[in-house]
């Protein structure tokens, strides 16, 4: 299943947009531009991880760069486990595709969205990267920017996994 319209998913004010998600198969990656990126819905009781990055100042969903020769599964839950120390419960569920435009440039990128279910979760320790991690129900107002690329792709990989 594809979404996809002439106006962007979501789109959050700094230029960038959710322009497409394809709940296509893991195996088979978009092949129009590149996968650049994974994130994790990390779920706990309804209600999802979000760690606060230092550097652009929103809450956001675990997840970053792939890394040379790195798949996104693998990026997915290295990011997890760097950003928030926290590890799932079982294997990350492919959710799907995200198709990205980024500015300042324009570029048209992909990433791999991943979730998965905490039921113990770890102890957090602040690093430079990231300030504090939330459980967030996507309603309750946090204090600061709530990254809304992020926000909607926690809503598309819902709370099943």
């Amino acid at each position: 299943m594809t979404t996809s319209s002439d106006e962007p998913l979501a789109a959050d004010g700094r230029g960038n947009a959710l322009i497409s998600f394809a709940r296509d198969g893991e195996a088979t990656p978009p092949q129009d531009a590149p996968v650049s990126a994974a994130l994790v819905a990390l779920w706990r009781a309804g209600r999802v991880l979000v760690v606060f990055d230092r550097y652009r100042q929103s809450w956001e969903l675990p997840g970053g760069g792939l890394e040379e020769g790195e798949s996104p599964r693998r990026a997915a839950a290295r990011e997890l486990m760097e950003e928030s120390g926290q590890r799932p419960d079982g294997r990350l569920r492919f959710v799907g595709w995200a198709r990205f435009v980024l500015a300042p440039d324009r570029r048209v990128e992909h990433l791999a969205l991943y979730a998965g279910s905490c039921t113990a979760p770890r102890a957090f320790e602040p690093t430079e990267e990231i300030a504090a991690v939330h459980w967030w129900d996507l309603r309750e107002p946090l204090p600061g920017y709530v990254q809304p690329l992020d926000a909607y792709l926690a809503a598309l990989a819902g709370t099943e996994t």
